[in-house]
């Protein structure tokens, strides 16, 4: 493999925004559980509940739209301002369309949350969130639609400044709905729903002012003559982000599912697993981050038929994957007994936890890796391998080996938690080994890559 340092430089500056803003927009959740918990448990249970059944949704949704990342670098990179035009005006009608899936899907929350073996009261309280912030799903699209377009156009740094604005607007926000200040009805945990809807509807507004007045971006000239609806370009937009889509909807219910198939081991077994599966899901914000960036770089490149400068982009983003999963297992192998003391006192937790954290360790590689070489297939468009992969790898092997060795004896004796943490390093190792080779099949199909 080759190592550009030119391109390592790059792709490090285009990922250090992506990252700052998704740490940020994690934290608001983070806001939100720790506002919740502090009013009773069951406002905790509540908005765990709600956000389980409406989030993988609405990450779903998003998905779609995060296809637009790699169309638009591609347009940006052969400097076709038509092309990012035609797409923008696109996008914000499928966001539109979305919006609507997005609140019927809300109208069968119920149905889900009152087949769970739960309290009514907690029941009734996750379903109110889900109706607050049901209304908040055009402003995160609309948002959505604007950052892929400025991404796209290797503008990274926009959506951490607009994301900080989210965070300033959510804490005020919760408090009011929460505690029912200025006249308000005080709505305990669900009034998280009318913060996080709040704040989402603030980024969109926030990013349209910014595109509107950046000359860099021009949107006003984007969005000059905007054109009717077409069913073929937003057809090809959700082709390409369907893939996506449902990659991230695997992702997000294996980590979630785990936790009902462990909850017959006790408190303490579902306590180790949720701070190994926070601490992770925190640090995966970096190769993530890495990821976005890769894709924005790599369709530049396409675009811009610098076929031999987007080889040695390809083999950089691989390389700087694997240093930054070495400097995440690091972490995480050196500080898991001081991470796991800021999230309980327990000592029995903190031994799970931390056991967990070295399993943790071994996945970051091929994590790193798996995330990158998906990077890689969004900039070329080329998604379609990128929904069965990783279904295959971390639902029919991951999760499945994952069951075996957690709750039956057929292998070994039932390992409990450690065991689905196997089959999450398997699982991400099949996936890592076959979407790389995905990447090198798409460019031996390529007639000009020698």
């Amino acid at each position: 493999m080759t190592f550009c340092s030119w391109e390592a430089k790059r792709l490090v500056s285009l990922a250090i925004p992506v990252f700052l803003a998704q740490v940020t927009l994690v934290l608001m959740s983070v806001v939100d559980t720790i506002m919740a918990g502090q009013v009773s448990p069951t406002d905790l249970a509540a908005l765990s509940i709600a956000t389980g059944v409406w989030n993988p949704a609405m990450l779903a949704l998003q998905g779609i739209l995060l296809a637009l990342t790699g169309i638009i670098a591609q347009f940006s990179g052969a400097n076709d301002k038509t092309g990012i035009s035609h797409y923008f005006q696109q996008g914000l009608y499928l966001a539109g369309v979305l919006s609507v899936f997005g609140l019927s899907i809300a109208y069968f929350a119920d149905v889900i949350i009152l087949k769970l073996d739960t309290s009514p009261a907690i029941a009734n309280m996750a379903y109110d969130y889900i109706h607050y912030v049901k209304w908040g799903i055009g402003g995160f699209l609309v948002f959505s639609v604007y950052r892929n377009i400025t991404e796209g156009m290797g503008m990274t740094k926009p959506a951490f400044y607009i994301s900080l604005i989210g965070l300033a607007i959510n804490i005020p926000a919760n408090y009011v709905f929460i505690h029912g200040m200025f006249g308000m009805p005080a709505l305990g945990g669900a009034g998280c729903g009318i913060g996080t809807a709040l704040v989402f509807t603030a980024m969109a507004i926030a990013q349209i002012i910014y595109c509107q007045l950046s000359k860099k971006v021009d949107a006003k000239g984007l969005l000059a003559n905007f054109k009717a609806p077409q069913i073929a370009t937003m057809w090809t937009i959700t082709k390409v982000g369907i893939p996506i889509s449902l990659a991230t909807f695997f992702e997000v219910t294996l980590f979630a599912c785990i936790p009902l198939f462990i909850a017959h081991l006790g408190a303490v077994a579902v306590a180790g697993h949720q701070i190994a599966a926070s601490v992770t899901t925190l640090l995966f914000m970096m190769p993530l981050s890495l990821s976005i960036a890769i894709s924005i770089r790599i369709g530049n490149l396409y675009g811009q038929n610098h076929f031999e400068q987007l080889k040695k982009a390809i083999s950089t983003s691989y390389i700087l994957a694997m240093i930054i999963a070495f400097i995440l297992a690091a972490i995480t192998f050196f500080g898991r007994d001081v991470i796991s003391q800021l999230y309980t006192d327990d000592a029995r937790v903190i031994t799970l936890a931390t056991s967990i954290m070295i399993l943790a360790c071994i996945y970051q590689l091929p994590d790193a890796l798996q995330v990158a070489a998906n990077g890689i297939l969004r900039g070329l468009k080329h998604t379609a391998p990128i929904s069965y992969i990783t279904f295959i790898s971390y639902w029919l092997i991951g999760f499945a080996l994952g069951y075996v060795l957690a709750r039956t004896d057929l292998i070994v004796p039932a390992m409990g938690p450690h065991g689905f943490w196997i089959g999450i390093i398997v699982g991400l190792t099949v996936a890592a080994i076959l979407l790389m080779l995905t990447v090198a099949k798409r460019f031996k199909r390529e007639p000009f890559i020698q």
